[in-house]
């Protein structure tokens, strides 16, 4: 399978973390904050830059992802101020992925309320009213835009985001009649914090077309303590799943990209050192079909063997 990574993760030095992929084989980029800036603002010279960089380097651009929509709320509105400072950046990011030959750009959701739909009661006291309503407008342009740019849009399973399940990605989806241009960017980790199974769950709701693009990381989620931590990948609660998801995406003929979001440290604050001690069970799950190569290091393993 096609195997990426956010190269932030590494290292927002672009052509230093290009030569860290290059030592561990990861063949496609996923681009975020390139030199500290958010892509979507960076200037002509530099995207420029950036394609030569990563033409010559072989690293194809698997996605471009800004935190587009992220932030608002249900009481903004298709057009208001905000909506089209964020439409102006899609516009800017959708630009700078054509001179990169990038396929997808990365949107969010507006922020979270807890209770969308409810019956027997819930209805009425719990539900946060037009909520979900107000959040297919929000996103209906960024559509129309990206199918008229020949570019498709995967909108993330994000934590504290309207969207944080298979099943809201989906609905939006349909509501919205936009499967062809608007696909999932599965994040598994993040719905692990609305209490959505991975594997089969999530992953059954994104099969028929639905997929886009996938991010792998592993954490811990305590919601009543309102607490994460990212976990070295395979020493998390979704280590049992990777392999069983890696199997389903190889035998439904998954084309599009994984990318590793190498957003662990080892309680040190070095994101580099965290992405070298993931990569190697990252590689083994989901490089090889869901089975470890000959001498290959998986998931679990403790961290002593991946120095």
């Amino acid at each position: 399978m096609k195997l990426g990574v956010i190269c932030d993760g590494i290292s927002d030095d672009l052509e230093h973390a290009v030569d860290v992929m290059d030592e561990f084989g990861v063949e496609y980029a996923e681009l975020q904050y390139v030199n500290g800036i958010e892509v979507g603002d960076h200037s002509a010279a530099d995207i420029r830059g950036m394609a030569s960089l990563l033409r010559d380097r072989a690293k194809p651009v698997a996605c471009l992802s800004r935190h587009l929509f992220a932030g608002m709320t249900s009481d903004n509105r298709p057009g208001d101020a905000l909506h089209t400072r964020h439409m102006e950046a899609l516009k800017r990011v959708i630009d700078m992925a054509h001179v990169l030959d990038c396929p997808l750009v990365r949107i969010m959701t507006p922020r979270k309320e807890q209770i969308l739909w409810g019956s027997h009661g819930a209805e009425k006291w719990n539900v946060a009213h037009g909520a979900w309503d107000a959040l297919v407008p929000i996103v209906a342009p960024a559509v129309e835009l990206a199918r008229a740019s020949g570019l498709t849009l995967v909108v993330e399973t994000g934590n504290g985001t309207m969207v944080n399940s298979s099943h809201t990605a989906r609905r939006l989806i349909d509501e919205l009649d936009a499967k062809d241009t608007l696909k999932v960017l599965w994040d598994p980790a993040n719905s692990c914090w609305c209490h959505e199974p991975a594997y089969p769950d999530g992953y059954e709701v994104l099969r028929d077309g639905y997929l886009g693009h996938v991010h792998i990381k592993d954490v811990k989620v305590d919601t009543p303590r309102a607490t994460l931590e990212v976990r070295q990948l395979g020493e998390g609660q979704l280590a049992g799943m990777f392999r069983p998801i890696a199997a389903a995406l190889q035998s439904d003929a998954y084309d599009g990209v994984i990318s590793l979001e190498s957003v662990y440290h080892p309680g040190n604050g070095n994101f580099e050192e965290g992405f070298r001690l993931c990569i190697k069970p990252f590689k083994s799950i989901f490089g090889n079909n869901g089975e470890p190569s000959e001498g290959a290091v998986t998931a679990g393993s403790s961290r002593s063997t991946l120095q």
